[in-house]
Parts: C-alpha cells; structure tokens; sequence
C-alpha cells in the first residue's frame, strides 16, 4: 500500500519521502535518490550575471549605511545592543520610544511572557513553539537565532543577489506581457520574493504553492482584529508549517544543500541549547516574513504610484532615485501596521504603569505619519530626504531582511 500524501499533498515514494514531479524541476542536489519518480532536471548551470550598475555607486554606500545603522549589516548581523538604535518618533514621543526600545533586550536569561499575554492572563503558546522563534524571543536566545539567521541577509549577500532576482523579474514581466490580463499580486508581486526567499531558505519548487495558503491563516492570526475562527485556522496552520519544516530539516541533515535550512542544522548541531522546535519555528519565520511584506510593498507601491501620477513620472525620469523612493512608499502604506510588545520588567509610559506581561501595540503605520518627524507627512514625496520609517520595526527586532526587501522592491516597482 502506497503511503499516504503528505502535509500539502505530495504524494510519498516507498521509503515515506515525498516525489517529485515528473517531469521533475528540483535541482538534482535537492532530489534524493531514493524517490521512487526519477529526477530528470540537469545539474545546475548557475545563472549568467549581468553586472549591477550600482555596484561601487550611493545605492551600495547607502545600503551599507543603513544596515550598519539599524543591526543589518554583516559587523552588526546579531542585531543593535540596547540603547544603541536610531532615534525613533512614534506617537508617545522619541525618547519614550527609546526607554521602551532599550527595555526589550532586558530580562536576559527569562523566557518572555507568550504573545498576547495580558495582565488577565498568559495566551496560550503556539504548538511546536518551544522556547519561541526569533520574532518573540529575548536574549540570549533571541541574539543565537538572530545571529544564525543575519547570515543569510548581510548586504554583501544581498548585492550578490540583485542580478538574479532582476532576472527573475524580468522572466515574470515577460511573462505578463504576453498577457492583455494581469492579476498584480497573484501574478508578480507574489511570485517574485517566494521564489528569491524560496532559494534562500532551500523550500523545494514544488512545495511552495502548498504552502501559501499556510501562511496565508497564520498571518492572519496577528491581525488586530482577528476572529475566534481566524485564531483556530493561524494555530492549525503553524502547526502544519512547523511540522512542515521540522520534517525539511531532518531531511537537510541527512543530504546537506546549500541553503538557509542546512545552515540551521549544522548550528544546531554545534549548539544543543537551540531546541528542534526553535530551529523550525525560524525556518517558518524566514520564509513566511521573507515573501508576505515584500508583496505587500509591491501591491501597495504600485497602487501609490498610479494614484500619483506626478511620482510616477519623477521616478521614471530619474530611475536612481530608487532607493529613497522605496522607502518613501514604505512610510506611505507601510506592509506593517502594527507591532506588538510585552513588557518584561514594570516601566511607566506618559503615566500608565505597565507590568511584566503586559501587552502593547506599536501603530508604526500612524508614527509614519508623525508631523514630528516627517515634514508634510500627508504628502507622497519619492525623493525624501532622511526618511527612516518604522515599516521594519525597530531595535533588537528590526527585520532580519529588509534590505533584501528594499532590493527586490526596488528593482520590480522600478520595471513596472
């Protein structure tokens, strides 16, 4: 009897290992023998590089400046210490936003309260979470996943990508173009960073549209407004994908790939206090942040450029202003609306007394807007000058792949 399909409907071979396709598009590293349908892809080629015109220009000196300055870059890929972030301007004022930002690397050593946790009581903790992944995690075990993650998105690794991923958006655009109909998001907004994030992470080609629909309700479960019903399908999908992934990364230990995934393996193997479950809770974290906010800048970027046409026209005038356009587009309509915290020790705030557990949503949307900070705020300007949103977050937390974001960003909105 055939062993039934997995967790996203592939079917099995005899020894319990997914098949690949026939005829099959796996990189033949990535096809283990024992499938029971032959691999028919050659070996790889490697892709022709074309040279990237920016590469010794301000697009790189200004990358290099931001990722040193936000914990990006490859001297401060484990993330900024405390107290040492860019000023921030929210609606409770820089320096309130300092004292808080300063205080999320503080309980060193404790397990933070779980999301969602209140003072009328802890939320319960995601299934297969362990200690938690990255994103809600405090040091010291936020700075060993964040380090091991940061080596994926360091600025070099980034520059070596742009040639590729500017192939593959021109492969997508192609693509459209051959089309009198295009969906934008299903099309090429979502195409583009799952196959770039795909590759990084090492996600089989075939298992990426079964997965989305996975990430799709566990996203949903951070929403502000988020149902009962939404809340039952975001703990059943995560359930899935780290169970997804656990099972990816059993198979990179037993045929190591060049990739994020057997990375991961190897530090684990070096390191026993990184758990099976954190290892995997990461590897979702990367993926599903890795492809979901590039989307959405794409979607919501090109939605601003056709309701200003005026931009639009600027931009395609001066096609180098890329960079700070992107990051204009990124404080307009930020992918991130808001962003929780949970205090760890008692801090005051404008005079409410918070305690450990107590939650806090950030509305970096709105601190975007903050006349404070950013002069005519209510005006879409692609040429802004110091403009530092708080679209990726901010401090210890600050997103691992936001220039791999801004990249990707700006070379599909810059074709389109």
């Amino acid at each position: 009897t055939a062993p039934p399909p997995d967790r996203i409907g592939r079917p099995r071979g005899p020894c319990g290992t997914p098949t690949c396709s026939s005829p099959c598009t796996r990189p033949r590293r990535e096809c283990p023998p024992c499938l029971a349908a032959p691999c028919h892809a050659p070996p790889d080629q490697g892709r022709a590089q074309r040279p990237d015109p920016r590469a010794t220009g301000p697009y790189e000196e200004r990358e290099q400046q931001r990722a040193a300055h936000t914990g990006g870059g490859e001297q401060r890929s484990a993330g900024l210490p405390e107290g040492d972030a860019p000023e921030r301007h929210t609606a409770e004022g820089p320096a309130e936003a300092r004292r808080l930002e300063q205080r999320e690397g503080a309980g060193e050593g404790r397990d933070p309260p779980p999301l969602g946790a209140t003072r009328a009581g802890p939320a319960p903790r995601s299934p297969g979470r362990g200690g938690g992944p990255v994103l809600t995690a405090a040091p010291p075990l936020h700075s060993r996943l964040r380090r091991l993650a940061s080596r994926a998105f360091t600025a070099t690794r980034v520059r070596a990508l742009r040639p590729i991923v500017e192939q593959m958006a021109d492969e997508l655009l192609d693509e459209a173009l051959e089309r009198k109909d295009v969906e934008l998001m299903s099309d090429v907004a979502l195409p583009l960073p799952i196959r770039v994030i795909g590759e990084l992470v090492g996600v089989p080609v075939a298992d990426r549209p079964g997965l989305q629909p996975l990430v799709r309700a566990a996203k949903g479960g951070i929403e502000p407004a988020a149902t009962p019903d939404e809340l039952r399908a975001a703990v059943r999908a995560i359930t899935e994908l780290n169970a997804y992934f656990g099972d990816l990364l059993e198979e990179r230990r037993r045929r190591p790939a060049d990739d994020l995934l057997s990375a991961l393996v190897a530090a684990r193997e070096a390191d026993d206090r990184l758990t099976r479950d954190e290892i995997a809770a990461t590897a979702v974290l990367l993926f599903a942040a890795g492809y979901e906010t590039t989307a959405a800048l794409i979607g919501s970027g090109t939605l601003a450029l056709l309701e200003h046409a005026g931009q639009q026209e600027r931009w395609r005038r001066d096609p180098f202003i890329g960079p700070t356009a992107v990051d204009e587009l990124l404080r307009w309509d930020s992918p991130v609306q808001v962003n929780p915290r949970i205090a760890l020790e008692p801090v005051e705030v404008f005079g409410v007394r918070l305690e450990p557990g107590d939650s806090v949503l950030a509305l970096q949307g709105g601190a975007n807007r903050d006349p404070d900070r950013f002069a005519d705020p209510e005006t879409l300007d692609l040429s802004r000058p110091d403009n530092q949103p708080l679209s990726f977050g901010w401090g210890i937390h600050h997103c691992l792949g936001a220039p791999l974001a801004r990249m990707e960003g700006e070379v599909l909105l810059g074709r389109l």
